[in-house]
């Protein structure tokens, strides 16, 4: 069943044309996943489907009823759910103010998904801010869906769980491949090659059709005409011979040219931006704690967050913090900021913080006016700055309101990387990022010589960066120092225990043993080495509860 029809759709921003769309149809049963670079007009075609928006020519018409996940919009203050699906999402029945981003998404999406008699659903970045499990919790409810999707989003594993069409949107115009992102990715791979290949025999026929007609040229040139005292019969004769070659060289020339003009002319195929920039060397000189807490408690009216917590953050390291969405991780990132009773950072800590909200950006400045504001380089380096990150010319003049969410992102990056410190505190940095300039980033952030603690659901970033964990758990953080991966190995492999609380007891009672040595040590004790084993022994005690 037709669902939405749209044609000779196009949408300007000043003089320039964002979106040229001359025809494109939706069907019941079509899971379209939406991809292109930042700023490529993806949440401004949405906005035009959906209705939200008019395009400033062509038409647009639904033949359903809709509904739309926004990006950056919280939901609804008078907005509520059913019990049962508020449990579905782990969320509650009515918003609070308290809620996280991944939480206020998840909401969205319950409410969304309670109405059953929405044919067509858009979702701009649903997956942005949720934590794993919602992940699967949404692919799940998205494969059991029974209407039409048109998603946009940066997750390649998401796309390839729910979508059977790929939507590229690309130098405004738009593109559909069949099947998931990886299909189309080795479509684009092939046809990609195929066009860069094209392009190349295009140019080297050309190049070689016009060194063809300069040699011709050269050589009709090199023919002289008759001298001035020439009689009339040696000029016929000279006419006769020479003059005659010349002609036909010149007719040879004209011939190539028309064999030029005739080509079937193969544009060199685009290449999107890539960004560039580098976090530099941020390092702290003297090894030890830049930042840690104790007995921190929080509680939103009564939720606890934290209760009796307690953290370290080691100079030069990269701090993953993990939990479930709403556990508190950027709680956290926002009490270090203030330093909130029982966390205390040292002298030497200079802060850059990446809000997932992005409000370190005024909506009314311009991008430039955003990062000068806070920037301890002059304009220059502060524009060549915005240029690696493809803020190009009159783009760094944009105001940011106008920015799509992708771009915001890379403008707080800009904001930060502008600033003296040393200490990174960043909240989902790669929300809302295009696959290029996700990718991009991951890349800086491990080359990043500077202490990092970092709140992700990228499990590839947290994969490719952290060397430290922080987990969220119980309202309690618990560190695991060492890798992603050999956290979870450690994990599954206390879980995989065939008792699990056998292991416990032992380590309990290894636990009262040092204590009571502590207390009263013995000649041949070593106190800094009990002392070790003790707080070793307490981390394994948290990861077996956890």
């Amino acid at each position: 069943m037709l669902l939405l029809e749209a044609y000779n759709i196009q949408k300007y921003y000043g003089d320039r044309l964002v979106l040229n769309v001359p025809e494109l149809r939706i069907y019941s049963q079509d899971r379209i996943g939406v991809i292109g670079p930042n700023g490529a007009g993806k949440t401004t075609l949405l906005d035009i489907l959906s209705g939200r928006l008019e395009p400033d020519s062509g038409r647009v018409s639904l033949y359903g009823t809709s509904a739309y996940l926004t990006q950056l919009d919280p939901p609804q203050a008078d907005a509520s759910l059913d019990p049962e699906m508020a449990a579905r999402f782990s969320v509650p029945t009515q918003p609070h103010g308290w809620m996280s981003g991944g939480e206020q998404t998840r909401f969205k999406l319950a409410q969304i998904l309670s109405n059953r008699s929405t044919h067509l659903i858009f979702a701009d970045e649903p997956t942005s801010s949720i934590d794993i499990e919602g992940i699967d919790l949404l692919e799940t409810m998205f494969t059991e869906y029974r209407g039409a999707l048109v998603v946009i989003s940066h997750d390649r594993d998401f796309l390839d769980q729910i979508c059977t069409q790929i939507m590229e949107v690309e130098a405004g115009k738009i593109k559909l491949y069949p099947g998931n992102y990886s299909n189309y990715a080795e479509q684009k791979a092939q046809e990609r090659a195929r066009m860069e290949f094209e392009y190349t025999q295009y140019i080297k026929e050309k190049q070689r059709l016009e060194a063809a007609a300069i040699r011709i040229k050269q050589k009709s040139q090199s023919i002289k005409g008759p001298p001035k005292r020439m009689g009339n019969s040696e000029a016929r004769l000279h006419k006769m011979g020479g003059q005659k070659g010349k002609a036909t060289l010149d007719r040879a020339v004209k011939n190539i040219e028309k064999r030029i003009d005739k080509l079937e002319v193969k544009d060199k195929p685009h290449q999107p931006g890539e960004i560039k920039f580098d976090l530099g060397d941020r390092r702290v000189s003297s090894k030890g704690i830049i930042v840690s807490g104790t007995q921190i408690n929080k509680a939103f009216g009564s939720k606890v967050i934290f209760r009796s917590a307690e953290f370290r953050i080691y100079t030069n390291t990269k701090t993953a913090l993990i939990g479930p969405n709403g556990c508190g991780k950027s709680t956290l990132l926002k009490m270090i900021l203030t330093g909130e009773s029982g966390i205390k950072a040292a002298p030497s800590a200079k802060i850059g913080y990446f809000s997932q909200a992005m409000d370190i950006l005024d909506e009314n400045l311009s991008v430039l006016e955003n990062v000068m504001s806070t920037s301890i380089h002059d304009q220059t380096t502060v524009r060549t700055m915005l240029a690696g990150l493809l803020f190009k010319r009159d783009d760094v003049y944009k105001p940011v309101g106008v920015l799509s969410a992708g771009e915001r992102v890379k403008a707080a990056f800009a904001k930060i990387l502008t600033q003296d410190f040393n200490l990174l505190l960043l909240d989902e940095p790669t929300n809302y990022l295009d696959i290029n300039s996700l990718e991009a980033v991951e890349a800086a952030f491990k080359e990043y010589q500077g202490t990092m603690l970092f709140v992700s659901h990228d499990r590839r970033l947290i994969h490719a960066v952290a060397d430290e964990i922080i987990i969220v758990a119980d309202h309690q953080l618990i560190h695991y120092r060492g890798t992603y991966q050999e956290y979870l190995d450690h994990k599954q492999k206390a879980e995989s225990s065939d008792s699990k609380e056998q292991q416990i007891l032992v380590l309990e009672h290894r636990l009262a043993e040092i204590i009571n040595r502590l207390s009263a040590p013995s000649p041949q004790d070593d106190p800094e080495a009990l002392d070790l084993e003790f707080k070793k022994i307490l981390a394994q005690l948290k990861l077996l509860r956890s």
